[in-house]
């Protein structure tokens, strides 16, 4: 089996993004305010926007299932308050929930917070518990700024969010670490804020032992780490000098890296830099490289065959594509086992 852990809904129906242009127009003209019930989608309009796009980009590439979120750059926590967040990310939650409904052995659904600049984070737990407890949710994006590119927000490490952490470890949910838009010119969204917030999550548990409290926390670095891997030497010489252990012995127990690396110099080095057992497969495909690479004349985010040109042993190919997906995300393996698989 080969498990895709980061894909998100980018292909939604137009509702849902009409409703969160009247939910923001509202914000200064509450007149406009949309049904707070949330849009109305088919279950028609779903299987259509699914269809022709993710389906049929996994049975092309041969993915059997996708860890499916909702659309990270739609996410936008610096809009608005924590109400904003909250009904944003009820709605957006609901609607991954149900393709994971219409399909259940190609999907399994995953979940936004409502998080809000200078909001405690302790505000989302309600959420977190409602996405997993009851739409089945096997991992949540932890976003660490939800102020859109401005960094206003304490350090992953601060006490301020260890009440989700505890949630987290109690409910036996790993998160993935993901920014969504940003609203600082000086970064681009996909190609500097997303690559930044990865580097600096990473940094920020280099500088911090959150894991001495936490020892059964996992958390997902995506987009193969940022620089993490390409810079290994530099944060083992930080470390040093900070007086903290090898990242090895404080950090690869509980933190792991996916595959979203689209290149093959690029999944080469990860895969050198990074134990077998942190990676995890993912390609985020319809996302935020969509184009074909003229060099190859394939997708850039067909990451599949980049890791199957890298040279792995039979037994870390399998570690990689599923069995640690099943061993990180123990709800999506309890999903599976229970389908049979």
């Amino acid at each position: 089996m080969i498990i895709d852990i980061h894909g998100h809904y980018t292909t939604a129906p137009a509702p849902l993004g009409e409703w969160r242009d009247a939910q923001v127009a509202a914000l200064s003209d509450p007149v406009r305010a949309p049904d707070p019930a949330g849009p109305v989608i088919s279950d028609e309009q779903i299987r259509e926007s699914v269809e022709a796009n993710q389906l049929r980009l996994m049975d092309e590439r041969g993915i059997d299932v996708t860890v499916f979120s909702p659309r990270a750059s739609f996410m936008a926590h610096h809009v608005g308050d924590f109400a904003t967040s909250s009904a944003w990310a009820r709605i957006c939650n609901d609607l991954c929930h149900r393709v994971a409904e219409l399909y259940p052995d190609r999907f399994a659904p995953g979940a936004m917070l409502p998080q809000s600049p200078g909001a405690d984070p302790a505000t989302v737990i309600p959420e977190l518990e409602r996405a997993v407890l009851e739409l089945g949710a096997v991992t949540v994006n932890v976003n660490p700024d939800p102020s859109g590119g401005h960094w206003t927000a304490p350090p992953l490490t601060d006490r301020s969010w260890y009440p989700v952490w505890e949630k987290l470890t109690e409910l036996d949910v790993p998160a993935m670490v993901h920014v969504s838009t940003s609203c600082n010119p000086a970064f681009h969204t996909t190609g500097a804020h997303y690559l930044n917030a990865d580097t600096t999550a990473f940094m920020q548990l280099i500088e911090g032992d959150l894991f001495a409290d936490f020892p059964g926390l996992r958390l997902i670095i995506p987009h193969g780490g940022g620089a993490v891997p390409y810079h290994w030497g530099r944060f083992r010489g930080l470390a040093q000098a900070l007086g903290k252990p090898e990242p090895e012995e404080s950090l690869l127990r509980n933190v792991f890296f996916d595959t979203c690396v689209y290149h093959q110099p690029g999944i080469d080095l990860l895969l050198d830099v990074i134990p077998a057992g942190n990676v995890l497969f993912a390609s985020e495909m319809i996302g935020a490289v969509r184009g074909v690479d003229p060099r190859t004349g394939h997708h850039f985010d067909d990451t599949r065959r980049y890791v199957e040109n890298a040279g792995l042993s039979p037994q870390d190919l399998a570690a990689v594509q599923e069995l640690n997906a099943r061993r990180v995300y123990p709800r999506l393996d309890a999903r599976l086992t229970a389908q049979g698989r």
